[in-house]
């Protein structure tokens, strides 16, 4: 089991190019929203923004574009274009991330699962992408070989696994699951458990129950997608994002208290859980 500290989250940092620009500090792409769900893609797209991605494109239905476009601030957003171009803008990015609040509809599963097996830079799967996959598990097989991370709470889990019971060895668990599919799985909840293809996992230490509010799982993913788009290998970038959340939650707590603090509280709180990290 692997330990994450303030300095393996350190490690995973790199000290940014003085001469850098927006091109090289990671592009990614995010496909989210549904009517009734905007908020997801606002909390995935400002944390990718505040986890440090120079480039950070929103596709969102075109229904919610408006909405969107006037909480995006400096994330882009755009309506869902067709597939083939969809797919060449995320082709083109350096990591993507497909599902929160994205809705359960025929359509949007099929548009989904193709993402899944076309998809070539490193992807994110959250909250509506991992339920599309849940019906369809083996097209995580396709997979292999490009990087794939799920991000499931207990409920999603479940969905992914077809009921089968966690128990209470959450780490053996999660460590198979990743192994059988080829993929990085990030099982939510107290002690967030990070497992690799290769067997190895983490277990995290950071976070309070304050953060059990809608909209924190968008965050995280936003988090992750963004350290794995800035080229941060996956064994640093998945566990110091999840860490760097926790962190993120726990300044928030202390400074609102765990009942009255929200999502967008640990948006703001991710800079200073950063620059706490690197000092």
């Amino acid at each position: 089991m692997g330990q994450v500290t303030e300095t393996f989250v350190r490690d995973c940092l790199p000290v940014r190019d003085r001469d850098g620009h927006k091109g090289i500090f990671g592009k990614v792409h995010i496909l989210a929203g549904s009517v009734g769900f905007t908020g997801a893609p606002i909390f995935a797209s400002h944390a990718a923004v505040r986890t440090g991605s120079g480039l950070v494109f929103l596709s969102v239905p075109k229904e919610i574009w408006p909405v969107a476009a006037g909480k995006s601030g400096e994330a882009m957003p755009a309506p869902v274009p067709a597939f083939p171009v969809l797919l060449d803008k995320m082709n083109a990015s350096d990591a993507v991330l497909i599902g929160p609040g994205l809705g359960r509809s025929r359509k949007t599963d099929v548009r989904t699962l193709r993402l899944v097996e076309k998809v070539r830079p490193p992807l994110v799967l959250d909250a509506d992408g991992i339920n599309a996959v849940a019906e369809h598990i083996d097209v995580l097989d396709t997979r292999r070989g490009r990087l794939t991370v799920l991000t499931p709470h207990d409920g999603e889990f479940l969905r992914l696994t077809q009921g089968k019971a966690i128990g209470p060895d959450r780490e053996g668990t999660a460590a198979a699951f990743a192994r059988r599919h080829g993929c990085v799985l990030v099982l939510k909840g107290h002690r967030t458990i990070t497992a690799f293809p290769d067997g190895e996992t983490f277990v995290n230490t950071t976070g309070n129950p304050g953060m059990a509010k809608g909209g924190s799982g968008d965050v995280l993913a936003g988090m992750i997608l963004s350290l794995l788009g800035q080229g941060i290998e996956p064994k640093k970038a998945v566990p110091g994002a999840v860490w760097l959340h926790g962190r993120a939650g726990d300044l928030a707590a202390a400074r609102l208290g765990e009942y009255g603090m929200t999502p967008t509280d640990l948006l703001e709180e991710i800079p200073f859980a950063i620059r706490g990290v690197m000092g």
